[in-house]
């Protein structure tokens, strides 16, 4: 579906596509009368989730982030924190939402969109509703930008590949990324998707900070036991960044390569299609529209301070 023409240009995550099939047949009468079905959402939604994450990381290789230099990871290090605590304070403490959804939404604009969000959601387990919503948001401001950043682009007074470098330092989705660059030009693609696997590097401490810090806050307000010395670990990120390393050093054949890349698509659209089927209408009715409006200012925050860091920090 994603790559039917007309689909495969707009940048459209394959992602999207399972997330609104999981939700069309989790919403019908008849799913609500299977029984057994709980095991195998539960092993898409944990095990298979994380092992799509560890081989997301052949998309990427050290070598493409050596290649533009220190300032580009000062760069995403700097958009990446400034939106994700931004975004979850607006979201807790002016909006009222409960802190899975704005942790969520702000994970999804800060990273790497559907796959960031994946990843937050199995260290946090956070509920699907949440999950689904926070996806949503992500699919409709990345899509827009599809449409404003190739109009914006004479305004900022740019050269093609720094303009490359803004792209891929707040475009919300790899896909995303490549449809907005691809629009500008080839030394605004490449520069675009180096900078944004970039800020993909960045989930694994991302993932081991927030693991961290929402463990003290369950314990704090109750609502998971205390062990002394307890340490969340998310040892899938690890893995993603040993797949990185290795994809870096050994040459694989082609068809492996892509046989690899190939299999850890299909596994992220198996756990996002069991998300899809966990969620049921009413609770994304009950979310309303406060996660859509924190997406919308972590769009424009993005958009409008993502264009003054980029020539300040890259000139």
């Amino acid at each position: 579906m994603a790559r039917l023409p007309g689909i495969a240009s707009s940048g459209v995550s394959p992602l999207v596509f399972t997330l609104l099939l999981g939700l069309m047949v989790g919403n019908l009468p008849l799913a609500r009368r299977l029984s057994g079905v709980a095991p195998g959402l539960q092993f898409a939604t944990r095990h298979l989730l994380r092992a799509g994450i560890v081989l997301f990381g052949f998309s990427l290789t050290l070598q493409q982030i050596v290649g533009l230099g220190p300032a580009i990871i000062a760069l995403d290090v700097l958009v990446v924190s400034i939106v994700l605590v931004t975004g979850y304070l607006i979201g807790t403490q002016i909006l009222k939402l409960d802190r899975d959804t704005a942790l969520l939404t702000s994970a999804g604009s800060a990273i790497c969109g559907a796959a960031a969000i994946l990843a937050t959601e199995s260290m946090i387990r956070a509920r699907p509703a949440a999950t689904s919503m926070a996806v949503a948001t992500v699919v409709l401001f990345g899509s827009l930008s599809i449409l404003v950043y190739p109009l914006i682009y004479p305004l900022t007074q740019m050269h093609e590949g720094l303009f490359g470098i803004y792209i891929g330092a707040t475009v919300h989705e790899v896909a995303q990324v490549v449809a907005v660059g691809d629009a500008i030009g080839p030394e605004a693609l490449t520069n675009a998707v180096i900078v944004k696997l970039v800020r993909v590097m960045l989930l694994v401490p991302f993932l081991l900070v927030i693991g961290q810090w929402w463990h003290r806050r369950q314990v704090r307000d109750g609502e998971f036991p205390a062990t002394r010395g307890s340490l969340v670990i998310p040892w899938f990120a690890f893995g993603f960044l040993a797949m990185v390393v290795l994809n870096s050093i050994v040459a694989l054949p082609a068809p492996l390569h892509q046989g690899l890349v190939t299999s850890g698509q299909i596994t992220l659209a198996m756990a996002m299609a069991a998300l899809g089927y966990e969620t049921r209408l009413e609770k994304l009715r009950a979310l309303g529209i406060k996660p859509f409006l924190l997406a919308l200012m972590m769009f424009v925050l993005l958009l409008i301070g993502g264009g003054l860091i980029t020539p300040w920090l890259m000139r």
